[in-house]
This record gives C-alpha cells, sequence and structure tokens, in this order.
C-alpha cells in the first residue's frame, strides 16, 4: 500500500488490469473517435477523463487535467490522478503514440454526483471495473 493512502483490498496492478481489460469502442470518448478510431492496439485511446473518474472512486485524491498538443495545435485535454500521497498516476498516458505532447497539470474539482459529460460510459466502464475487482465504493455524491 501506498503511504498516506486508505487499506483497499486491491493492489494498483489489479486495479490496471481490471481497467485495461473494460476499456472498448463503447466507452471511447466520442470526440477522440473521429480523430482516430478505438483499437485493441491502443486500448487506452479515449477513456482518460472516466479512468481518473474510476481511479479516483477507488483511490481517492485529485483529478489532474492538462492540454493536449499535436503539431503545436491543441487537440483536446488529458486526464489523471494526483494520489493522497501526491503520487501521480497515469493509467492513459500510453495512448498518445501519434506525436501528440501533454502539457500542463492543474488539479481539478471532482464533480459531485452525475458528471456533465460521459456519465453513461462512466457507469459502463466503473460496472465492468466492479466485474472484475468486487464491489467498489459507492459513487460520490451529494
Amino acid at each position: 500500500m501506498l503511504a498516506g493512502m486508505t487499506s483497499t483490498p486491491w493492489t494498483l496492478l489489479d486495479i490496471d488490469r481490471a481497467l485495461r481489460a473494460s476499456w472498448s469502442a463503447d466507452t471511447c470518448h466520442p470526440s477522440d473517435i473521429t480523430r482516430t478510431e478505438w483499437s485493441p492496439d491502443n486500448p487506452a485511446w479515449g477513456h482518460c477523463d472516466i479512468t481518473s473518474l474510476v481511479v479516483n472512486d477507488l483511490l481517492g485524491g485529485e483529478l489532474v487535467v492538462g492540454e493536449v498538443f499535436r503539431g503545436g495545435e491543441q487537440e483536446g485535454y488529458h486526464w489523471w490522478n494526483r494520489l493522497p500521497n501526491g503520487v501521480e498516476l497515469d493509467l492513459t498516458r500510453e495512448q498518445f503514440i501519434r506525436g501528440e505532447a501533454v502539457t500542463g497539470g492543474r488539479p481539478v474539482e471532482r464533480p459531485q454526483g452525475r458528471t456533465r459529460h460521459r456519465w453513461e460510459e462512466y457507469l459502463v466502464l466503473r460496472g465492468r471495473v466492479e466485474g472484475r475487482l468486487g464491489p467498489l465504493p459507492p459513487v460520490p455524491g451529494p
């Protein structure tokens, strides 16, 4: 267990494996699919936002967002986690295989309850992870 974290029944390897086995085209971000189709060869593609929410559900900490650039043009945003002990954990960084660069990285407050974007995809991903890990903590809410 990492220093400063509460005890969980899962290791980081368990969480990583469950997430990787749960990513698919139906949980990929729609705007990412318009640039590059989702493929099992790059399963993390388009999953950073909802993956960071599931990791936050399991381990707490902060959500971090940075900007994604390719060829000098901003393509979007990239999300990852800062755990309660300060360690940054990015389980989807390897999706950037076309020369993208992630810059910045600012903490953002997690929305309480239902998110404005990608709620259904988040629930699908979370449900698949729960199917692999067993019961998860409740979804944070008001």
